[in-house]
């Protein structure tokens, strides 16, 4: 039957069960020809049947419910006629085993309103008028929350937003650029932070450093320019009777006519210090509506899109969610809920948007955090499980052969690398396909420990592909490798595949793989393009795999049967996040640095010590090294006040160093002139190179000996630490200079901790506590990076009870087979993707 006769019999089947009140579609049955007319047409319903249906609406409001109910078996017969489709009763939803029926909204006994009405009332300011609940509606399911339905979910958590009085069209595109398509969707759509109005902090008891939400009535209002005009900074005093507060805003003019004396506003941000008083360097600010002072809650405050205001937005999510959330169904087994000591779901949902308290919201983000770790435990699981049970080739070597090339190697393996080599040697023995993590800091040497593993499956006949995120990085590995393996494969058996390999190199490579001539192939992603065929590939190596995405990893595993796969990181990643991301993966951690290498010197500097820096620079270059400098934007921009590469690089180049050869790197730059760049400064045609963080995966410059980072207060600590380690590659000490953004901001911490430590991991675990999982997880998986809205990878109290939960439903029922597991099972698809994730 077409889709819009089916929708048409949903609306009647549920104007029945309201007893023909008109309340099927808020607003009545007339409402809904604003789209059924278009969608009939569309489907090529008889323009008769289409009048029929338009006539009849239109005058249903005026009518008896008697008179209704005639009216509407009446045309339903005719439009049976028409279609005896339409007649066919279908299978009761009902009947599906577990659902709920969806709850009943209380009825509207509201009139339907004119249609210029209609449109006035669709503007947000008018929405407080109208405290109607949301009116279930059929439609698609939305998949945008994973693990948030079922098949015992309420039906009307699927309606589309436009169900809800006072939500149009274009408010409905605007939720949908938030993430919100559906009734269900809004359930999950999280504060990002709440004013305690129960608990305020009066300004005099403020201290430094803590992270804090004041309200007070703004005083004055200035803005000046800085930077001889280049720059402006709007300064803000507020009061609330206790003492004042200054709030500074850098480059954001506009907000000078934003702030009106005598307006009370919420301020939320970190306390800062300058010259001796308390500031805040620009903190998030609203103002305050005067029944927020006064009732003495916890308010949710949430992100917010153009058009929609923060107290339209609650008042919707209010109706929304004290409604449906107790109506939502509980997937996770009420076992695993006792275990875990979690609070119900309907009742967490209600309490993350509206808490009671500060103690019910804390239990509220715990379950949804739980939630949230326990399917990605369970897919991990799963997917470990599957890649075991499936057989791959045994690969062995003797020692003799292992220590014969190790002896041809120009240096002495580490402990950490002879014990990863071993991890390697087991894994390609095992009969399993190995799923390896291979994790080394910057300049650990994990190329060697790959080019081995490679080695292994080329002296047994087979083939080994590695794939790198930059043809840059991709030529370094083959020279590596071409060199390491010298001993045991001729230069022709090993290839470069990139982009830019010409197109009859291109085809010789394609037949030396397909034939088995070739036994390494190392590129970029060209290695999975679709003419790529290998003749027997039982090696798929992975560098940077944060870089891919689940489908290139896909495609380069698909080119052989069940291979053995290595990737390979050298941003180090902390235990949690290991045990959370990582546990499909056997990990081989590599955490000792090759000997002679000299750690990097670092000094954090102020702005105005620049030309200390500078200095610096000027004498390594004249002892023949070379420097990087960079620079967290490309351009300047209003928004943020930090300095740009571009613009800078001119400055440099005609006024600081006119002496001396500059080159400028960037994201916006097509990547044959990237590489054209960085391989100049390879081969010292520059001695300054001026970048983004494009470089902080690229080509080793053992010349390089000063790496200089503006704005370093931007950059989290893995990446400064992925971007001081393309210094110190060579034999001569290296120096990491950091200035910050501004004066105060010399105090960061993360730059103290780079200043104090060149390990990476005792770096990353800072930065997992300072910013979260955000720098670690890249394109890991399709299916989870955007669900963890709530979980915190730093708590590994939480991760390690959801990961107990899991494993002990997993050992029990893996294929959660069992009834008790099935809305499990529905879930977890969901929020997997259906299983297309990969978690490796």
């Amino acid at each position: 039957m077409q889709t819009s006769l089916e929708k048409l019999r949903k609306f009647f089947r549920l104007e029945h069960e309201n007893g023909y009140a008109n309340t099927a579609i808020i607003g009545g049955l007339a409402e809904m020809l604003n789209f059924w007319e278009g969608e009939a047409r569309a489907d090529g319903i008889q323009e008769e049947v289409i009048q029929a249906v338009v006539q009849r609406l239109r005058s249903y409001d005026g009518l008896s419910p008697q008179s209704r109910a005639d009216a509407l078996k009446g045309l339903w017969k005719r439009i049976g006629d028409a279609y005896p489709k339409a007649q066919q009763k279908p299978k009761a939803q009902s009947q599906v085993e577990g659902r709920q029926e969806a709850p009943r909204p209380p009825q509207n006994q509201n009139q339907a309103k004119p249609e210029s009405e209609a449109k006035r009332e669709s503007h947000p300011q008018h929405q407080q008028r109208h405290e109607q609940r949301p009116r279930p509606q059929a439609q698609p399911r939305s998949e945008s929350v994973a693990g948030a339905r079922t098949s015992a979910t309420p039906a009307a958590l699927d309606a589309k937003l436009t169900v809800l009085q006072g939500v149009g069209p274009k408010n409905a595109e605007t939720f949908a650029k938030l993430g919100m398509v559906t009734l269900g969707d809004m359930l999950y759509y999280y504060p990002r932070r709440y004013d305690d109005y129960s608990q305020l902090k009066p300004i005099k008891e403020l201290f430094y450093g803590e992270q804090v939400t004041v309200i007070g009535t703004i005083q004055s209002v200035h803005s000046r320019p800085i930077r001889g005009g280049k720059a402006s900074i709007v300064e803000v005093v507020i009061g609330d009777g206790t003492g004042a507060l200054r709030l500074s805003y850098f480059n954001q003019p506009w907000l000078a006519n934003r702030f009106k004396s005598g307006d009370a506003i919420s301020v939320s941000g970190k306390v800062d210090q300058y010259l001796g008083r308390l500031v805040m360097n620009s903190p998030d600010w609203e103002s305050v509506e005067a029944e927020n002072l006064h009732t003495n809650r916890i308010v949710p405050i949430y992100p917010l899109a153009e058009r929609i205001t923060q107290k339209w937005l609650r008042n919707v999510m209010k109706q929304v969610v004290e409604y449906f959330a107790p109506a939502v169904v509980d997937s996770i087994p009420e076992s695993v809920r006792n275990a875990a000591r979690v609070m119900p779901l309907g009742e967490a949902l209600l309490q993350v948007h509206f808490p009671s308290s500060q103690e019910k919201l804390k239990a509220a983000r715990e379950r949804l955090a739980f939630d949230e770790i326990f399917y990605l435990q369970m897919g991990v699981l799963r997917q470990r499980r599957d890649w075991q049970s499936v057989e791959a080739r045994r690969f062995s070597v003797s020692d003799v052969w292992l220590d014969s090339l190790k002896t041809s190697l120009p240096f002495t393996l580490t402990s950490a690398q002879e014990r990863a080599i071993a991890d390697l040697r087991t894994d390609l023995d095992s009969g399993k396909p190995m799923n390896r993590l291979l994790q080394g800091d910057v300049g650990s040497g994990k190329t060697v420990v790959a080019a081995i593993a490679a080695g292994i499956i080329s002296s047994n006949n087979a083939q080994a592909a590695i794939m790198a995120p930059t043809s840059i990085l991709a030529e370094q590995h083959y020279r590596n490798f071409t060199n390491l393996l010298k001993d045991i494969l001729k230069p022709e058996e090993i290839r470069l595949l990139v982009g830019d390999t010409p197109e009859s190199e291109k085809e010789s490579i394609r037949s030396g793989l397909a034939d088995g001539s070739i036994k390494i192939v190392i590129g970029t992603h060209a290695v999975i393009e679709g003419p790529v065929q290998f003749k027997d590939l039982q090696l798929a190596v992975i560098d940077e795999q944060h870089r891919f995405g689940v489908e290139q990893r896909a495609e380069l595993r698909s080119k052989g049967t069940n291979p053995h796969l290595l990737v390979m990181t050298a941003t180090p990643i902390p235990r949690s996040l290991a045990l959370t991301l990582y546990g499909d993966l056997d990990l081989s951690i590599m955490d000792e640095m090759p000997a002679g290498r000299i750690p990097i010197n670092t000094f954090v500097l102020r702005p105005q010590e620049r030309e200390r820096a500078f200095t610096l620079l000027r004498g390594q270059i004249k002892d023949g090294k070379q420097a990087f400098i960079i620079y967290p934007l490309i351009e300047e921009s209003e928004k943020i006040e930090a300095r740009a590469a571009v613009d800078d690089y001119e400055t440099l180049s005609k006024e600081v160093f006119p002496d001396l050869k500059l080159g400028l790197l960037h994201g916006k730059m097509r990547p044959s002139e990237k590489d054209e760049t960085m391989l100049k400064f390879r081969d010292k045609e520059y001695n300054i190179l001026v970048s983004t963080t494009v470089v902080e995966v690229g080509v080793d410059v053992p010349n390089a000996t000063v790496m200089l980072i503006e704005g370093a207060d931007r950059f989290g600590l893995a990446q400064l630490h992925q971007l001081r380690g393309r210094v110190g590659r060579g034999a001569d000490q290296s120096y990491c200079l950091l200035i910050p953004t501004r004066e105060d901001a010399t105090e960061n911490e993360r730059l103290q901790i780079m200043a104090e430590s060149n390990d990476g991991f005792v770096l990353a675990e800072k930065d997992l506590q300072i910013r979260g999982p955000g720098e670690f997880l890249g394109t890991r998986q399709a299916g989870f990076a955007n669900s963890l809205r709530m979980a915190s990878i730093t708590d590994v109290k939480l991760i390690e009870k959801a990961r107990a939960q899991a494993q002990a439903v997993f050992e029990k029922d893996a294929d959660l087979s069992q009834s008790e597991h099935k809305l499990l099972a529905e879930s977890l698809g969901r929020f997997w993707g259906e299983g297309k994730g990969d978690v490796s």
